[in-house]
């Protein structure tokens, strides 16, 4: 099992400068990843500070040579895949191969959608998950793309530069719900939010789509002090430990120096 840190860039945390240290005491610190929340704002906290997911993991790729950086999740429906995908090679290249992309539904529980104007029928902001993934796979094949769904389009364009060999697309499910899972088993990990039984049953439905688990990821979140054992015993591969939702950089040098493997 490989440890990552995972961090809310809010706070003193939405500073890049601040997000590239972290990320180096992690790598020095012996973590294998460092993944961030990807939020635009936080109704619920009316002031609080909120940092930019994409910039924080550029400035923590150009600050470090090893780790693993991503998004953990980007809600795919508010974004463009287009851009999503060139951002995704820029960040591939500019971290030597080290980027993961993390996606998943979104919740609109706070009023971050709804207030901004964002779809927030999750039957429909899964429709636009689907595609938006299949346009970014096709983006990043480097080859001329034509696709034509009901919420995107591209008509016989290129994109180049291709992620070399490829990014890798981890998608984040709830619970044993058939179409999260299948979604997640067409790429390449699982972000699963769920106990150790839960994800015992979550790998079940994904083995049953894909034959095998062998190269597929599966990343957990918990708090510092959390056991890590049942979830490595249920098939988690990735162990994130979460800072709080509002942390002060001391704070998350203290989670690093204690909570690192």
């Amino acid at each position: 099992m490989r440890w990552g840190l995972y961090l809310p860039p809010f706070g003193e945390l939405a500073d890049p400068r601040v997000l590239a240290e972290l990320g180096a005491q992690a790598e020095a610190a012996g973590f294998d990843g460092v993944f961030l929340w990807d939020h635009v704002v936080r109704p619920e906290r009316p002031g609080l500070e909120v940092g930019d997911a994409w910039i924080g993991l550029a400035a923590i790729a150009a600050a470090t040579r090893r780790v693993i950086i991503g998004t953990r999740i980007t809600p795919l429906s508010r974004r463009r895949p287009q851009v999503v995908a060139r951002q995704g090679v820029a960040l591939d290249q500019l971290s030597g191969g080290r980027f993961v992309l993390g996606v998943g539904l979104g919740s609109d529980r706070s009023g971050e959608l709804s207030r901004l104007g964002e779809e927030t029928d999750p039957r429909v902001r899964a429709a636009m998950l689907d595609e938006g993934l299949e346009v970014i796979r096709r983006c990043w094949s480097g080859e001329p793309v034509s696709y034509e769904g009901r919420h995107y389009k591209v008509d016989g364009l290129t994109f180049r530069p291709a992620p070399r060999p490829r990014v890798p697309i981890w998608v984040a499910a709830q619970s044993v719900r058939r179409g999260p899972l299948r979604r997640a088993a067409r790429f390449d990990g699982l972000c699963p939010e769920t106990g150790p039984d839960g994800l015992v049953e979550m790998l079940g439905v994904v083995r049953e789509h894909r034959q095998s688990l062998e190269g597929f990821e599966v990343a957990v979140s918990a708090p510092p002090g959390a056991d890590p054992d049942p979830y490595r015993r249920a098939g988690a591969t990735w162990w994130l430990v979460q800072a709080p939702a509002v942390s002060t950089a001391d704070e998350v040098a203290a989670i690093i120096e204690t909570g690192r493997p």
